[in-house]
């Protein structure tokens, strides 16, 4: 199959949705109205609630949004064939995905900016939103693990790598520094600046690999894991300005960019795909996960088509700096369906490879002997690259190895095939970082709303204390499991955690639309929420029974698979006591009950002038 023909479709199906659905969406099921006063406008205080360009927002909420999923998740999903992760993509980011991100950013907007477990709280009721924040931290915790792990084994024992990513963040500073101090409101000039220092580093971090300092830029996966939890730390910590939004926007630059690259690269050199479009493991057993393609297609491939994780995006940082309440739709829908076409781009990538090639790549050697497969070009792809390959599982690697071959295909590129490596690791390990540190500061948010019940100055996300107590708790649970876990037990689990958020979301925004009057249009979260209940709840207790209990039972392992198991089943438990109090609380606004106090149906603020939110 050639990869011509699945491009040119993908890009079309995103234009049509965007057009025609979110515009629907916009106008008919959220009705948004750019006289209702943001919560930047109204709360602004130059630290977390600061009024952003539409387009420095774009670029800090697409950065932060798009992690580990919609690279990693197609490529592992290749094991299936690439046409059940090409339907999901599709399908699942237009229909579902999209509208959830959308549709988030909108209800907390309207909130105030508030978190999801808030607006929970004020929808249905304290006991949904008291469950829901216990379960958005523990599903928060895991997912940035999930993300981390991926960072840890694309930069291990790679100076080169490192030292680039290490690079962004003075040049971050730097331009935060000119865009909101020296210069308030001046983008063009130090983004162009920010991007070729980037790409110089891209460049000179060759040299940093070969010389001197090479020892200074070369990590295993335990100090690496160490090192990102204090960069999470000081990312939460510091204001948002400073370092968060303009490394994010800087990030988005390159993302962006590069993948208009890799969309005009498949179109030059349509590459053909290797794979077949399903492949004998679609009824299970397949050598990097071993369940069958339904339902583990969904819990592998996330946020390409639809996560849970950016609904913490969508209540958490991108309320709080969304300028005019139209916007929304351009920065919740649009960002979504850039990062969908991410997720088809790297399953084009890994597909591209011949299966010996990808499977001796994400498996170890002792996994990929039991196959029976030989390489094809593996031994002439590591001598390329510049690098061992081999045995580097977790996905970045492949799908590097995968980017790099469609730019070196370009005419005039072949030579360059090590720069194209290197710049997609780059590239990836790029996307991943600047979502755990949006993730972070999040979760910072979540866990001090929740302890601002209990000591009141923890609701003030500007204060110090709490800031620096609920950060060092958060970024301790994402890093004790990088440093203990591995691909096979957190990918499940993060895909697991991150798709129950998912329906917690929708579950969330569906009482918002019904108890504000527009009960005709909930179908359009109800329906997405019903198929991701039933794939993700099922691939939850396929789990736990196929790999958690075995491995607790595996000597040496008992108590990470207790652990996983433990917290599966709580959160597993949590999403279906949300989903019973939201039918309570939407068949009781259906009777003519009284709305909650601060529901989606109450006034809103309008120049000053109490209205109604829709």
């Amino acid at each position: 199959m050639n990869a011509l023909p699945i491009m040119l479709g993908a890009l079309c199906v995103y234009a049509l949705g965007y057009r025609y659905y979110s515009a629907f969406i916009a106008a008919k099921v959220l009705a948004l109205d750019d006289s209702r006063v943001t919560p930047s406008h109204r709360f602004k205080d130059g630290h977390n609630f600061v009024p952003m360009n539409k387009w420095v927002l774009f670029g800090h909420h697409f950065a932060a949004i798009a992690g580990a999923g919609p690279l990693v998740g197609p490529v592992l999903a290749a094991q299936f064939g690439y046409a059940p992760g090409l339907l999901w993509l599709l399908a699942g980011s237009v229909l579902a995905g999209c509208v959830h991100d959308f549709t988030v950013l909108v209800a907390s907007v309207r909130h105030n900016g508030r978190s999801l477990a808030e607006i929970a709280r004020m929808e249905i009721g304290p006991v949904a939103g008291f469950t829901a924040g216990v379960a958005i931290l523990f599903i928060i915790v895991i997912a940035l693990a999930g993300l981390g792990l991926v960072v840890v084994n694309a930069l291990a024992d790679s100076p080169w790598g490192t030292f680039t990513i290490a690079m962004t963040i003075p040049i971050a500073i730097a331009m935060g520094l000119y865009m909101f101090k020296l210069k308030p409101g001046s983008i063009s000039g130090p983004s162009a600046a920010g991007v070729a220092a980037l790409i110089a580093c891209v460049v000179g971090g060759r040299w940093v690999a070969v010389s001197v300092m090479a020892p200074y830029f070369t990590f295993n996966q335990h100090q690496l894991t160490i090192l990102m939890a204090i960069y999470g730390f000081a990312a939460s910590v510091l204001p948002v300005w400073l370092l968060l939004a303009p490394r994010d926007y800087l990030s988005s630059y390159m993302k962006i960019g590069t993948i208009a690259a890799l969309v005009l690269g498949v179109l030059i050199v349509h590459p053909d795909l290797k794979f077949e479009a399903f492949t004998k493991y679609i009824h299970g057993g397949g050598p990097i996960f071993p369940g069958p393609v339904f339902p583990f297609v969904f819990i592998i491939i996330m946020c390409g088509a639809i996560s849970g994780f950016h609904a913490l995006v969508s209540s958490g940082t991108t309320p709080k700096m969304l300028d005019k309440e139209k916007q929304a739709r351009f920065i919740g829908y649009g960002a979504m369906a850039m990062e969908s076409l991410v997720g088809i781009v790297a399953l084009i990538a890994a597909c591209s490879l011949h299966p010996a090639d990808y499977y001796a790549i994400n498996l170890s050697p002792e996994k990929f002997a039991a196959l029976g497969m030989t390489p094809v070009n593996l031994a002439e792809l590591s001598s390329e690259v510049g690098e061992n390959i081999a045995g580097r599982s977790g996905g970045a690697v492949s799908l590097a190895v995968g980017m790099a071959q469609i730019f070196s295909g370009i005419p005039g590129m072949k030579s360059l095939m090590s720069y194209w490596y290197h710049f997609a690791i780059m590239f990836e390990a790029l996307f991943i970082l600047t979502t755990i540190d949006a993730g972070t500061r999040v979760g910072r948010f979540l866990l001090q709303e929740f302890l601002g019940n209990f000591y009141k100055p923890f609701s003030n996300p500007s204060w110090l204390p709490g800031a620096v107590f609920t950060t060092t708790a958060i970024v301790f649970g994402w890093a004790y499991f990088i440093y203990t876990g591995s691909v096979s037990t957190i990918w499940p689990m993060f895909g697991i955690a991150n798709q129950l958020l998912a329906i917690v979301a929708l579950a969330v925004v569906t009482t918002f639309l019904v108890n504000s009057g527009k009960a005709r249009y909930a179908w359009v979260t109800l329906l997405p929420m019903c198929f991701v209940v039933t794939t993700t709840m099922t691939a939850g207790a396929l789990t736990i029974r196929n790999t958690f209990l075995p491995l607790a039972r595996t000597p040496g392992k008992a108590f990470q698979g207790y652990l996983n198991t433990s917290l599966t089943v709580i959160m597993m438990a949590a999403v279906i006591i949300i989903l019973a109090d939201a039918a309570r609380r939407c068949w009781a606004t259906h009777r003519g009950k009284p709305l909650p106090p601060q529901s989606g149906g109450r006034p809103e603020v309008r120049e000053g002038v109490p209205q109604r939110c829709c």
